[in-house]
């Protein structure tokens, strides 16, 4: 029988070009979004999508901060109304 690993061990996700961060605490996504932005772009995979989620906008804002900061991004915007409205953001890695 394989031991049970720690209730904060780091669970393994699937980079698929979509994050969605409801499932993930709020100040866990300063250090997730840089890490998986990376991984997307050593997959090949150049335009992503976050949801964030349509709320009261602070995630939105906060993901938008960190998107403005990373040198891994060349361009971001809101979804259209085919890839979550404003409760998404798209994201053009540079290649």
């Amino acid at each position: 029988m394989q031991p049970k690993p720690p209730d904060d061990a780091p669970v393994p996700l699937p980079i698929t070009g979509e994050l969605d961060l409801h499932t993930f605490r709020p100040q866990d996504i300063g250090e997730l979004i840089p890490v998986w932005l990376e991984a997307c772009r050593e997959r090949g995979l150049h335009q992503v999508r976050i949801v964030h989620g349509k709320g009261t906008g602070t995630l939105r804002t906060t993901v938008h901060s960190l998107l403005r900061r990373s040198p891994l991004v060349e361009s971001f915007q809101l979804g259209d109304e085919h890839s979550g409205s404003w409760g998404a953001t798209r994201v053009a890695l540079r290649r």
